[in-house]
């Protein structure tokens, strides 16, 4: 390793450092600042456009998991809520990347994203249904039409933002 290499990690170091932080408190902050709308059995949290952050940079795998965790300590049934939305957001976003990882066409990557995220959506229902009490299909397809329109909107905003910075960097 030259000492070029070694003046330079650092620097990279802080900057995946930040750029993770900001996304994950990012995430935090529209989840909460919609907190009404953001937990229970009628959700729309807008805070998933993040989720397609992921299939630029793997580095944003970390950065929304650690934002939903954060978030999740909010929600009503955060003691499910934090553990299993935790893990199921890792596991659908490594899914994500993993199956658009050879795949050029964005709106193909995006459109796998949101149906996924949206089948995903079971592990909210799960929680609501043995938390709350309430019936599992109905609030399953409660929010995963909130999921579908939060990553639809989301994802509008996203494709656009990637036409103006390098979301890959």
């Amino acid at each position: 390793m030259n000492s070029s290499m070694l003046k330079s990690s650092p620097r990279i170091v802080v900057g995946e450092l930040t750029k993770t932080s900001l996304v994950a408190a990012l995430y935090v902050t529209v989840t909460l600042m919609l907190s009404v709308i953001s937990f229970g059995a009628v959700q729309l949290r807008l805070s998933e456009m993040f989720n397609y952050l992921a299939l630029y940079n793997k580095r944003y795998v970390v950065a929304i998991t650690a934002g939903v965790v954060i978030a999740n300590f909010m929600s009503p049934t955060w003691l499910l809520d934090v553990p299993i939305g935790g893990i199921a957001t890792l596991l659908v976003l490594l899914l994500c990347r993993r199956l658009t990882k050879n795949i050029q066409n964005q709106f193909i990557k995006m459109g796998i994203t949101t149906i996924l995220f949206t089948i995903s959506m079971f592990t909210v229902a799960g929680q609501l249904t043995i938390l709350l009490g309430l019936p599992f299909w109905p609030t399953y397809a409660t929010v995963a039409i909130g999921e579908l329109f939060s990553m639809i909107v989301g994802g509008m905003i996203i494709h656009s933002l990637s036409k103006k910075i390098d979301l890959t960097r």
